[in-house]
């Protein structure tokens, strides 16, 4: 059987990642979001072993000592990390594997597995992306800003990417995905609207 193949999107926090990889997922047969375990306090509607493996510091910096991370990174204060073992189970069994990440730990994965393909997902705008985040109610105005900063360093990194998708039309901007997903895109031509 051949092994799957391993994607992983980044996008700033905002930008429609998760509705994307979400619906991606439903619609594709026989591809895994992967579970990253995270030091963050959950959001309300989160569930542990569904959105994340919510783990307290110290287990998860024993996890980085014993290398049981594909990747792991901090961002915003927090600990992010992707369980190897459960990715490469995945793979072997000839699943594709999809990885929600930041740039940084993108990144990190792309320097350990050269073969993964990674997925820039851009907002339309930085104006736009502050609407959406806004509408979430879950954040200060000192927060919001901190986060379209950080998006648009985020932003800066698209070129190391081997696809850019702009979502300004959810249906258009899934459309895209899957076609990446299964393999409809050349990686060499990448997708940019």
């Amino acid at each position: 059987m051949p092994r799957g193949h391993l994607f992983v999107l980044s996008a700033p926090s905002g930008t429609g990642k998760s509705t994307l990889i979400d619906r991606a997922v439903r619609e594709i047969p026989d591809i895994w979001h992967s579970i990253s375990g995270t030091t963050r306090k959950p959001r309300d509607y989160e569930k542990e072993g569904v959105h994340y493996f919510f783990m307290e510091r110290n287990a998860f910096k024993k996890s980085i000592d014993e290398d049981l991370f594909l990747e792991w990174a901090e961002v915003h204060g927090e600990f992010y990390g992707t369980p190897s073992d459960a990715v490469d189970d995945h793979l072997d069994k000839g699943e594709n594997v999809i990885m929600d990440l930041d740039v940084q730990g993108a990144i990190q994965v792309k320097g350990r597995r050269p073969e993964t393909q990674l997925i820039f997902i851009m907002p339309p705008s930085l104006e736009v992306l502050r609407q959406r985040i806004e509408t979430r109610r879950t954040e200060t105005g000192a927060a919001i800003q901190r986060r379209l900063s950080i998006a648009e360093k985020e932003m800066d990194h698209r070129d190391q990417f081997d696809f850019v998708i702009v979502n300004d039309e959810l249906d258009k901007a899934l459309l895209e995905l899957k076609s990446i997903l299964r393999g409809g895109v050349n990686p060499d031509e990448g997708v940019a609207t």
